[in-house]
């Protein structure tokens, strides 16, 4: 009794040569695709896990609280008065120190081995990354939105009206942007989460108290004048915003920040992809 193979095994070779074939393999994601699948997981993050939502909720509305009223009455003789002044201040300081979080999250991941798999993906390179910045940059806006609400609840009326708001708003989600590619940096960099806040904060706080958030840089002494005024970069974005705000806006603020935002895409995102190639 006779058996013929070659009817069985042909159809087998030829189901094997389509599944392989390279016409059957699904399409390469696009840069965008992936940066917003990226961004997505970054927000489902938030969905099971909203404790995170504090630091852009009761913290910003804490700080608009006790600086308006704990320093309002010595500074400008009105703590009203003194909301006009402080409210984009608070607003920057807020969203900046949220920052830090980028790194936190990026040095988390590292550590459970998740990058691991994420280079193992036929995706564009740095679409972990821009992910992680894409879902912060909801954060930031929610930030700046729940500062703004209660600003105008405790009588904070912006000279450039709504559009001015929204465009101070924008100017300074834009800059976190940009400034979170240096924690990503420093996420990639160091070896605990502790360490990513600890340098952050380190960072964040001078920046953030010595600039011109809280009073004017008129009162200080000429030394410090000089690093408030030209140097530091929250100073120059405090300014950008609070002129939006107050309907004058001073357009050389304004390019000094978008040119630092460049400046800090540019070195810190070239930084962070080489550390995550090597990685």
């Amino acid at each position: 009794m006779s058996t013929d193979t070659s009817t069985a095994y042909v159809p087998v070779a030829e189901t094997l040569g389509t599944v392989l074939a390279p016409s059957a393999r699904p399409q390469r994601p696009s840069a965008l695709s992936s940066s917003m699948t990226f961004g997505w997981r970054a927000m489902l993050k938030i969905k099971h896990v909203p404790e995170q939502l504090f630091d852009v909720t009761a913290f910003p509305i804490m700080m608009t609280l006790m600086f308006t009223f704990l320093f309002g009455g010595a500074l400008a003789g009105s703590p009203g008065q003194y909301l006009q002044f402080v409210l984009p201040g608070i607003m920057v300081q807020s969203v900046v120190m949220i920052t830090m979080y980028t790194g936190v999250e990026v040095n988390k991941d590292i550590e459970r081995g998740v990058f691991d798999r994420f280079r193992t993906l036929p995706m564009w390179r740095p679409a972990p990354m821009v992910g992680y910045l894409l879902g912060d940059m909801l954060r930031y806006v929610t930030a700046s939105t729940v500062i703004l609400i209660v600003g105008l609840i405790l009588g904070f009326r912006p000279g450039g009206g709504i559009a001015g708001a929204v465009a101070g708003i924008a100017v300074l989600v834009g800059f976190s942007f940009a400034f979170s590619w240096l924690w990503t940096m420093l996420g990639l960099l160091l070896r605990s989460e502790k360490s990513v806040m600890g340098w952050s904060m380190m960072v964040l706080f001078p920046l953030t108290f010595l600039s011109n958030v809280f009073v004017n840089p008129d009162t200080m002494p000429g030394w410090l004048q000089v690093f408030v005024v030209h140097i530091n970069p929250i100073s120059h974005l405090v300014a950008a915003v609070r002129s939006l705000m107050g309907g004058n806006a001073d357009f050389g603020e304004l390019g000094w920040v978008l040119a630092a935002s460049l400046v800090l895409v540019a070195v810190f995102g070239a930084l962070t992809m080489r550390l995550y190639n090597r990685k």
